[in-house]
């Protein structure tokens, strides 16, 4: 199995999706990567030899940012906005959508479930 950025790839997989299982690659970046690595995409995960996994650790630790590194600075990111305190920090604060979508109706994932207004009686 290969385990690549701290992540185990699935086997039975091609290697350009298997690498989309890494927290900031998708299909063009895993395509780009199987290129820079030299390594075929139709290649299944459990087919890959030692060489060129190694190879590919290598490309994405060289020129790509992935898994923790990428998460803490889209996390210090929003922590900035939030310091600021410019408007998209504030609905970041909230839990309203950030990005001038309705909130009226619709916004149910972003907001949680509806919460009941009991009446006075």
């Amino acid at each position: 199995m290969a385990r690549i950025e701290g992540v185990d790839l699935p086997r039975n997989k091609r290697i350009d999706i298997a690498l989309t299982y890494i927290y900031g690659i998708g299909r063009a970046t895993a395509s780009k990567i199987c290129e820079e690595a030299k390594v075929e995409p139709h290649i299944r995960t459990q087919d890959l030899s030692e060489v060129e996994v190694a190879a590919i650790r290598e490309v994405i630790q060289r020129g790509y940012k992935v898994e923790g590194d990428l998460r803490k600075e889209v996390a210090m990111n929003i922590k900035r906005l939030i310091d600021i305190n410019c408007y998209r920090g504030m609905r970041h604060k909230r839990g309203l959508p950030t990005r001038g979508q309705r909130t009226h109706t619709n916004a149910r994932t972003r907001k949680g479930p509806r919460r009941a207004i009991s009446r006075r009686k």
